[in-house]
């Protein structure tokens, strides 16, 4: 097993999981691999045996802080476990070609970033030095996905993850990619140290990211450098102000216009939690989208015939207002919606 990923075993979600007499929950009826056996062939022999989707966590806000935000990205993964799991298992979802994985390994760079106060210089730039070698980590366990033929969903930490992603990617499929994005922000800054802001940038420049649109942009959350290198990589946007203030466009106009541009490259899905009111996140809004909104997208993206993964990110319970538990309940619940709007998609059920 690869020391960059925590493979999950029973003993790892049981005080998680609840059970109910003549009720059949979702973790009974998801996988689990052996922890024993080597990795990559575990994940080929699941492929084999139906599974078509892996739950993957990664519990980190280095990526936020990193960009001068704030932490608890790192608290999501749980939260949405707790709900997920023990969510009715039923036919309207396919819990059954679902492999629960485990996270990424992130317990030695948390420990360190947590020594770090993005507000002084030098720490700030090992905050950006402590995301690189997370890139490198999510690269390699994502690398191993894809090259099963399996589709991930990843759950939790900041938007940094982008890149780890579409580089595993694009070097295990031999192409470029493309992806959609509902965010409020485009997350396309400069090269200036890795972080939650400029992941897709990154993937870019490194000639991995073919075509990027962006959905819910809010013309006032991105400064014009960012919207100027948008322009110059000719990446699109459709923003919050044309969506949902001047009303020049419908959410599910913008969607579907954006899918029909993309070409037969493999396509990523992309969610920052922060486009979604009250949420409690890095970024938290009173300016956004619904939930409702961001099921709809999420559903409308997977059913591109050539999505391969969906990547849920920002989500820090530790942000809402009532204090963690409120907020554990708050993104537990959103988190889940969205990953049962996937898979409903998936399975066009």
């Amino acid at each position: 097993m690869t020391t960059h990923l925590k493979v999950y075993d029973e003993s790892a979600v049981r005080s998680l999981c609840s059970s109910r007499v003549n009720e059949k929950k979702a973790w009974q009826s998801m996988a689990l691999l052996d922890t024993q056996v080597n990795l990559q062939q575990a994940l080929i022999d699941a492929a084999q045996f139906g599974i078509r989707y892996v739950l993957l966590g990664i519990c980190e806000d280095i990526g936020p802080k990193a960009n001068l935000g704030n932490g608890g990205a790192n608290e999501a993964w749980p939260a949405f476990l707790k709900r997920f799991l023990n969510q009715p298992h039923n036919q309207f979802i396919a819990t059954q070609k679902v492999l629960l994985l485990g996270e990424v390994n992130t317990d030695d760079l948390m420990a360190q970033s947590n020594q770090l106060n993005n507000q002084q210089a030098q720490q700030l730039t090992q905050l950006r030095d402590l995301c690189q070698q997370l890139d490198e980590r999510v690269e390699s366990v994502l690398s191993l996905i894809f090259k099963a033929g399996l589709e991930p969903i990843v759950v939790g930490g900041g938007h940094n993850n982008c890149l780890g992603i579409i580089r595993a990617l694009s070097q295990s499929k031999d192409t470029l990619v493309n992806a959609i994005n509902f965010d409020p922000h485009a997350d396309f800054r400069e090269c200036e140290g890795r972080h939650s802001g400029n992941g897709f940038r990154y993937a870019y420049n490194e000639q991995h990211l073919s075509n990027y649109h962006v959905i819910g942009l809010h013309e006032l959350k991105n400064n014009q450098a960012i919207i100027d290198a948008m322009s110059e990589a000719n990446f699109k946007f459709d923003s919050y102000q044309s969506i949902q203030v001047k009303r020049k466009i419908t959410l599910t106009q913008a969607i579907e216009n954006a899918l029909s541009n993309f070409n037969d490259l493999p396509l990523g899905v992309e969610v920052d939690l922060d486009s979604i009111t009250y949420m409690p996140v890095s970024a938290y809004t009173y300016c956004g989208f619904s939930v409702s909104d961001t099921e709809h997208f999420v559903h409308l993206a997977a059913s591109h015939r050539h999505s391969m993964y969906l990547h849920l990110c920002e989500a820090a319970p530790s942000q809402h207002p009532n204090g963690l538990d409120a907020g554990a309940a708050h993104v537990g619940q959103v988190i889940s919606a969205l990953v049962n709007s996937y898979l409903q998609a998936k399975e066009n059920t």
